[in-house]
C-alpha cells in the first residue's frame, strides 16, 4: 500500500492516512511531493505505484493527481482532498469536486482533510489484495 501526496503542504493529511493504515497492520510507504506541476517526479514513481494493492492520493489546489495516478495503475485509488490551496481552491472544495468528477475508473473519494478515513478505507481494500507470491504470473489489464 502507498500513500502519495501532491505537495509538501498535503503531508499532514497524508501522514494521518499512513499512520492509520499502519495501525491497522498494513505495510505502507509514503511518496511525497509528486504533484502534476512536476510531472517528472510522478513518472519516476510509477513503477512502485503500479505494485501497490491500493494507493491513497492526497492533493489540494486543483485535486487532479488522483485522476492522473488512477489512469496509470490497476489498483484502487482513495482520493483525499485537502484544504491546502489558495484563490478558488476554497478550502478543499475545488479539489473535492475535481476528484468526485474524475473519469478514471477505480477512484473512491473521502471528505476534505479526512486522512483517517482514507487510511482506513485503503487498509480495508489492501487487506483483500492477494499476497505478491499468490498473484497470477500475468500482468493485470492496463487501464
Amino acid at each position: 500500500m502507498i500513500v502519495a501526496c501532491a505537495g509538501t503542504s498535503d503531508l499532514p493529511m497524508a501522514r494521518e492516512a499512513l499512520e492509520t493504515a499502519r495501525f491497522l497492520g498494513r505495510p505502507v510507504r509514503l511518496i511525497a511531493d509528486i504533484g502534476i506541476a512536476g510531472l517528472h517526479r510522478l513518472l519516476e514513481s510509477l513503477p512502485e505505484l503500479r505494485e501497490a494493492a491500493c494507493v491513497v492520493v492526497a492533493a489540494g489546489m486543483d485535486g487532479a493527481l488522483p485522476t492522473v495516478i488512477a489512469g496509470q495503475i490497476a489498483a484502487p485509488v482513495v482520493a483525499l482532498p485537502t484544504s491546502m490551496g489558495y484563490g478558488v481552491a476554497d478550502g478543499g472544495h475545488a479539489a473535492a469536486l475535481t476528484m468526485l468528477s474524475a473519469c478514471a475508473p477505480g477512484i473512491g473519494v473521502v471528505n476534505i482533510d479526512n486522512g483517517y478515513g482514507a487510511g482506513d478505507l485503503a487498509a480495508q481494500i489492501a487487506r483483500w489484495a492477494p499476497a505478491p507470491d499468490q498473484q497470477e504470473a500475468t500482468e493485470p489489464p492496463p487501464r
